[in-house]
């Protein structure tokens, strides 16, 4: 940094020199060592370098623009990914080989499905208490009935935040998490191309009806043989949105032409959206869905078969807050009823319990079983237990096998280090004792020995499979803070040099130096980066979870700490040139 005498300063030759020439006005910039000029007072660099204004501005918004990229990147996680739908490889596990020679499975294909018909009944902005509360018990008797002495089960499902429409159906359909990114996206909704419950039944040969919000007509194109959408924008249409949709079902529950129907009411969240949860229309509202329930379920029942029975599984996307409104994460927006209806269940009897609190992204995997489906790969959900509990123990082990074997499969395509993931260890935990279970089975042992040890080899596999989707949900929601640092850092030196070139530019004799060379070769420079670097080291090894900054190759690292070290070396200096100068700028 080339320093003039007072007398210089004077002269208005001190620095770089603002010209305005017929090429336009830059910044002079010293590189090198100055040299005073000894007839007129003043000095002029030995090498010269003419930096026009814009392509200073330009060389700082690239700066910032990494910045901004780097903290992006740590706010909005990358959700874990499987390998693309078109790439899904057809061959599932067989169940674990039995120790010994001579013994093996031959169970290979993909489970039978449980449920003739299926029918999903979506209900918009529906709360736990709207159900299981007073207003359930007063407004949904039907309901409330067929929970408290019915064959049913009932959960509440917890939604990941944004609680919006269309992050939430891709939550149900696909069992992943969607990020805050999916909260612009609500507003297109484009088609989904992960891997998906819709489409898996498709490729299966079922025929899908859906009738309701037109989300789903954009989310899943051409997956429907019969569908009628209706737009969710006209927040003031309380009625005629819902029947729309109820208009269809005397004719389709008469019909043996479908084997998935889904309905998505919208009325329920338009009221909150316009008068609040507390309204009267709240009531009149979840007596008309109480009705609805009630027909389907007569129906369903009327129809079923010796074979397999039907199910009925009603839910809800988001609950709402106190005001009406979703989109956050209080209790009242994340916890939404979740109920599975079937003459498959054993009629309930004894006192009604609490719920139990399941995951939204656990009805994707669990309808795939029902339904007889691979599991979506892409899926972080448990197989809800209960669901399934009636069946055989050989097929209830078949059942969380098959969901542990995808959980840890997802493991290991977006964690390095997944063999010392404790879920991974847990799994192959229970797929050893799964194995010895399957020797005594097909020994034709069948005493009460192989029950129990049935019963505690799907306790070590439900423990797997909580640990194993809490570590893959955790790399969708949690935030990368040390690239969101690194990031902020950079953006924060950038503006600081901005404005500290601000006065220079706008006063009169409009001098600014812009110090590029010589902190490049000070001693503050190299500690500074040599400080930075230990810094990465340290961070990058202790790290528990991945970070995209610490993935980075050393030569880039290093090379955004050197830049950082320069930016901070520039600011130092040019700061000191300010306090240095005898006269500050008037403007």
């Amino acid at each position: 940094w080339p320093l003039a005498n007072s007398s210089a300063r004077r002269a208005g030759t001190a620095g770089s020199n603002w010209s305005a020439s017929g090429e336009g006005v830059g910044w002079l910039v010293c590189l090198s060592e100055s040299r005073l000029n000894g007839a007129g007072g003043g000095r002029r660099c030995g090498s010269r370098m003419r930096l026009r204004s814009g392509v200073f501005a330009s060389s700082c918004l690239l700066v910032e623009v990494l910045g901004v990229a780097l903290f992006l990147r740590g706010f909005f996680p990358v959700p874990v990914r499987s390998l693309p739908r078109r790439e899904v490889r057809g061959d599932l596990p067989a169940e674990p080989a039995p120790p010994g020679t001579g013994m093996v499975s031959n169970w290979t294909k993909i489970p039978p499905p449980l449920f003739k018909k299926v029918v999903i009944v979506l209900i918009d902005a529906l709360r736990d208490d709207f159900v299981f509360g007073p207003k359930g018990k007063q407004f949904m008797p039907y309901t409330k009935q067929v929970i408290e002495k019915g064959t049913s089960y009932s959960f509440i499902a917890e939604a990941k935040p944004p609680t919006v429409t269309m992050p939430r159906i891709k939550a149900l359909m696909t069992g992943s998490i969607p990020g805050f990114i999916d909260v612009i996206m609500n507003l297109n909704s484009p088609a989904l191309l992960d891997d998906n419950l819709i489409w898996q039944a498709k490729t299966a040969g079922k025929r899908i009806i859906f009738y309701g919000d037109d989300t789903w007509v954009k989310l899943f194109p051409k997956h429907f043989v019969e569908y009628d959408g209706t737009t969710s924008f006209f927040v003031s249409d309380f009625t005629e949105v819902d029947d729309n949709v109820t208009r269809h079902l005397d004719r389709v529950l008469k019909r043996e032409d479908w084997d998935l129907l889904i309905l998505h009411y919208l009325g329920l969240d338009h009221i909150g959206h316009v008068t609040g949860p507390n309204s009267p229309l709240v009531g009149t509202k979840l007596r008309e869905m109480d009705n609805i329930l009630k027909k389907i379920h007569i129906s369903l029942l009327s129809k079923e078969e010796a074979s397999l029975p039907n199910l009925l599984v009603v839910c809800g996307d988001h609950g709402m807050s106190e005001t009406g409104s979703h989109g956050g994460s209080s209790a009242g927006e994340v916890h939404t009823p979740l109920l599975f209806i079937s003459s498959a269940f054993e009629k309930r009897s004894g006192p009604l319990t609490q719920p139990e609190l399941v995951q939204q992204t656990d009805l994707a995997s669990t309808l795939a079983v029902g339904l007889g489906l691979p599991i979506s790969r892409n899926s972080v959900g448990n197989l809800i237990l209960p669901v399934v509990g009636g069946r055989t123990m050989r097929e209830q082990l078949r059942f969380v096998h098959l969901n542990g074997f995808q959980l840890s499969r997802l493991l290991q395509e977006n964690t390095p280090a997944y063999e010392k993931d404790p879920g991974y260890e847990h799994f192959k935990i229970a797929e050893k004792s799964h194995a010895n279970w399957i020797k005594l089975y097909l020994e034709g042992n069948n005493s009460e020995i192989l029950l129990n040890l049935g019963k505690k080899v799907l306790k070590q596999y439900l423990e797997a499979l909580k640990t194993l989707s809490s570590s893959l949900s955790k790399q969708v929601a949690q935030y990368d803070v040390y690239s969101m640092m690194v990031g902020t850092v950079i953006i924060m030196e950038v503006l600081l040099l901005l404005l500290l070139s601000i006065p220079k530019a706008l006063s009169s004799r409009a001098e600014f130096e812009v110090p590029l060379s010589p902190p490049l070769f000070s001693l503050l420079f190299y500690l500074v980066c040599l400080m930075l670097c230990a810094v990465h080291v340290i961070v990058c090894t202790s790290a528990e979870s991945l970070c995209y900054f610490c993935s980075m190759s050393w030569f880039t690292a290093v090379g955004v700490m050197m830049l950082i070290s320069a930016l901070m070396c520039g600011i130092l200096s040019a700061t000191a040139k300010i306090f240095d100068s005898s006269r500050l700028p008037v403007k």
